[in-house]
């Protein structure tokens, strides 16, 4: 740290927002590394956008950082093996719902051989830093998944002003981004210099949660960094009030501005990136490996010792339950990211993916009430952090009024399970909201 640096406070407060349990029980254990499996199956599709499409036939080799499967379109991204060894070839698998997605699947070799075809990135322009993004097949890391080469290339007309990173992380139990501050910051710092270089920045924001202070004083390092000359990049203290993290939550927060109805980040001015996305880009960038494992977040009521652990993309959850020693017989479901937007898999069948950050191994909740009738409290309104009213949803979905979902904003909802975690009746208000913007969304079409 070359000088002294003073954090922000947020620009905004958002409305609402839940008060949640942390449970950030690994926070403080170092990432391991998990053994390569015999198998893996890694999906085409781990992204927002279209299906990546194959490159390799069966009986090919390969070797990790090897291109299997190539973008379809400009809302795609590339797939790179994760492990070396022979590809099986093309199977469905289930992931995280019902339905099956196209995997390639890779027989490992147990060596781990790095694709000799691999070398630096050149950056020297900004679309150089877009170009990486895309050859290196990263997506947002933070959950989303989307393409991180579109936002990383907005349109001629946008006016770009301001990075923000996003290092929240603020459901309970997930801990993967905390190491990637804590393990890898001077990744962190050297990333974050050279995207405000070459996309010419203004600001860049890092936020992250109050209640993370070794977190904070690893990022003030960046703030406090000799090459910050004109002191434009600054840590932001949020408040521990779940959902910070959420992108549109996050924008409000960091700089006072609202992302309109449809549109994205780049229409107010900003880029936003998860901070594990922000450290792997640079990492592609200076060593040509692009993103081929994951560290995720092993933990719940079922795990007796919860670990941050590296593995390979395309692991089988099943394996990972094996490694962890955790006893199949005692877990009542599993959850691909955290308890409050994370998705329950269908079959211990689906794969670690891109995307992936945290994996959630349950017992069964014998304190769990079952739904009562609404007593109109309030409290999903209060805490919505979209000032929405979901209980009002309800009504209407319960009537099959369609057309008040669009008098009561249900396309401005993020999804956050905000109203359903603080809802006293246990009624499944996020549940409806999704099902209410579906709805609309088919409707239009």
């Amino acid at each position: 740290m070359d000088k002294k640096e003073k954090a922000l406070s947020p620009v905004r407060r958002i409305h609402g927002g839940a008060h949640l349990p942390h449970f950030k029980n690994t926070a403080e254990i170092e990432t391991e590394i998990m053994p390569v499996n015999k198998t893996v199956y890694i999906p085409l599709s781990q992204h927002i956008g279209a299906p990546a499409s194959p490159v390799v036939k069966k009986g090919d080799e390969v070797f990790v950082g090897t291109l299997i499967a190539e973008e379809n379109g400009f809302i795609s991204a590339p797939v790179h093996s994760s492990v070396s060894g022979t590809v099986k070839g093309i199977v469905d698998r289930a992931l995280t719902s019902a339905a099956t997605v196209k995997c390639i699947e890779i027989e490992s070799d147990g060596k781990m051989t790095p694709d000799p075809e691999l070398k630096p990135f050149k950056i020297e322009t900004a679309k150089d830093i877009s170009d990486a993004a895309k050859a290196c097949g990263l997506v947002g890391l933070g959950g989303a998944g989307f393409p991180a080469h579109v936002k990383l290339l907005p349109s001629k007309n946008a006016n770009i002003d301001t990075l923000i990173i996003n290092a929240a992380e603020c459901e309970p139990y997930i801990t993967s981004d905390y190491r990637e501050c804590i393990e890898n910051v001077d990744g962190i710092i050297a990333a974050t210099f050279l995207l405000k270089e070459k996309l010419q920045l203004e600001k860049v924001v890092i936020c992250v949660e109050n209640n993370k202070p070794k977190a904070i004083k690893k990022l003030m390092e960046v703030a406090a960094n000799s090459r910050d000359a004109d002191d434009t990049v600054k840590l932001m203290k949020l408040p521990s009030t779940y959902p910070q993290g959420a992108e549109k939550v996050i924008i409000y927060s960091a700089t006072g501005r609202k992302v309109p109805l449809g549109k994205l980040p780049s229409d107010v001015g900003c880029i936003v990136m998860n901070v594990t996305s922000l450290a792997k880009l640079y990492d592609f960038i200076t060593t040509g490996m692009p993103l081929t494992s994951k560290r995720i977040t092993v933990d719940g009521t079922a795990v007796a010792e919860p670990k941050n652990l590296l593995v390979p993309i395309g692991t089988p959850i099943n394996d990972i339950l094996d490694y962890m020693n955790i006893d199949i017989d005692s877990v009542d479901r599993v959850i691909m990211g955290g308890p409050m937007m994370g998705q329950p898999v269908a079959s211990l069948d689906a794969v670690v993916e891109k995307r992936t950050n945290a994996l959630l191994v349950m017992k069964s909740d014998e304190r769990t009430r079952s739904t009562t009738a609404c007593i109109r409290c309030g409290r999903c309104q209060r805490t919505c952090p979209m000032n929405l009213t979901p209980a009002r949803v309800e009504t209407a979905y319960k009537n099959g009024n369609i057309q008040a979902y669009e008098n009561l904003n249900v396309n401005y909802c993020i999804e956050c399970g905000s109203c359903s975690y603080i809802c006293p009746a246990k009624r499944p208000l996020t549940e409806v909201m999704r099902i209410a913007k579906a709805t609309l969304r088919r409707q239009k079409k």
